[in-house]
């Protein structure tokens, strides 16, 4: 198994200073910035677009890990490629076209990355686990931070890690949706590696930094069943 990658989400991020966001984060050491670009149409919210992450690139050098929740993202890849993400993840749910979706991602030279919602159920992926990187499992409805972690997701990324382990695939798994220190360990130890935490890392009152730290201590001792 990898080891665990840390990527704060932005979303929970105050937005009016998100450039000192982006650079506390890199200075505890997080792995990537999560990027939540949500469309209003697919999930029940307004976030961020092109010009945003344009400037995010602007701001840093570490990984741009851009979440499409939007309705047809393959209309959008070319716009989030050009503004300069690392890799951009398409939502199962959000087109018929997702194997389109996923070809023109990799044609881009980008990370490629496929989501699911926690009420999708997990054969939609079954297909398109040998075309990616990685496989985001939500453990919140997507929409809006904040949210409760449900714990049923923990047998869903146990089935997906196992599918991943059987074809040898070097594709990482990752949750995000309610992940904290107290979350993490769970997650972890059912096949995830690589958490995407919002509230627990902007909305520490002791910052960012120990937010991560915490995080890292978290799920040190989580060692997946074999």
């Amino acid at each position: 198994m990898h080891p665990v990658l840390l990527a704060p989400s932005l979303l929970a991020a105050d937005l009016a200073r998100l450039a000192e966001a982006v650079a506390a984060a890199d200075a505890a050491g997080a792995d990537a910035h999560h990027v939540d670009v949500m469309d209003g149409h697919f999930v029940p919210n307004l976030t961020f677009g092109p010009g945003t992450v344009a400037a995010l690139r602007r701001q840093t050098t570490a990984t741009l890990d851009v979440h499409l929740m939007i309705e047809a993202p393959e209309r959008w890849i070319d716009a989030y490629a050009d503004a300069g993400a690392d890799g951009l993840t398409v939502h199962v749910e959000a087109t018929p076209h997702v194997h389109r979706a996923v070809r023109r991602v990799r044609e881009r030279g980008l990370t490629v990355g496929v989501a699911l919602n926690p009420g999708t159920p997990l054969a939609a992926l079954e297909p398109l686990l040998d075309e990616v990187d990685l496989v985001l499992l939500m453990s919140v409805d997507p929409g809006f931070g904040g949210q409760r972690y449900l714990p049923a997701v923990e047998g869903r990324l146990r089935t997906v890690r196992g599918w991943l382990d059987a074809r040898g695939s070097h594709a990482r798994l990752q949750v995000d949706g309610g992940i904290d220190a107290t979350t993490a360990p769970a997650a972890v130890a059912a096949g995830a590696d690589a958490l995407v935490a919002g509230s627990a890392v902007y909305g520490a009152p002791d910052g960012p930094a120990a937010a991560l730290e915490r995080l890292r201590q978290a799920v040190a001792s989580s060692i997946r069943p074999m």
